[in-house]
């Protein structure tokens, strides 16, 4: 579910050639070291996936240690999963322009560009897959992911009834599941991939039916 392009992983704090940057004396306020954290958490993970992301990688380009990262997080997987949300957070902003359909189209198309283009269709993948083995980072998902981007959809979709673009006997939950769930799909189970036609098809079949 998005919008915008997305930019590269951020270098986060680390400094030049990768290097943690030095910090000053004194103690930094909680928000920016969380900040930091993040930042750099983003930035392992697009760059190396799950496979080269771990606490101590983290700690070392954010400049904190291994303990500041455990008073947030409580595991590996629940870090790696707002890191994600972090750095591509911008692109899943869901637009409102007035007209439902437009708003669906432009949502699943950076959907499509953001996974097909960057790393982050192979990671959101790797953390799905990972989810179901770390309980911290199902809940973490439900909780910072899955969950608020389903409420965000379900909204847009109850106001376009609102406006009477949609019928009101629609379930929008439902239609969350077609359009999203159907990405997914083809993001997890390979064998068709994930591209503007499908995600245009997809979002004609559900506006106009399949009724000839």
């Amino acid at each position: 579910m998005t919008n915008a392009s997305t930019t590269g992983p951020s270098t986060g704090p680390a400094g030049e050639g990768g290097a943690p940057a030095r910090r000053g004396r004194g103690r930094r306020p909680a928000d920016e070291v969380r900040r930091d954290i993040l930042a750099a958490a983003g930035a392992v993970l697009l760059g190396e996936g799950m496979a080269g992301f771990t606490i101590e990688r983290v700690a070392a380009t954010a400049g904190v240690s291994k303990m500041s990262i455990y008073k947030w997080w409580p595991s590996k997987g629940a870090l790696a999963l707002d890191g994600y949300f972090a750095a591509v957070e911008n692109t899943l902003a869901f637009p409102d322009t007035g007209d439902i359909e437009t708003d669906l189209l432009t949502q699943l198309r950076a959907f499509v560009h953001l996974t097909a283009d960057t790393p982050a269709g192979r990671i959101v993948a790797e953390l799905v897959g990972a989810a179901q083995t770390d309980p911290d980072l199902a809940a973490a998902f439900r909780e910072h992911y899955s969950g608020p981007r389903r409420r965000l959809a379900v909204d847009v979709l109850r106001r376009a009834q609102r406006r009477g673009q949609l019928r009101a006997d629609v379930d929008p939950r439902i239609v969350v599941d077609q359009l999203w769930g159907a990405c997914y799909h083809r993001l997890l189970i390979p064998d068709e991939p994930v591209t503007e036609e499908f995600v245009t098809g997809l979002v004609s079949n559900l506006m106009r039916g399949l009724r000839p």
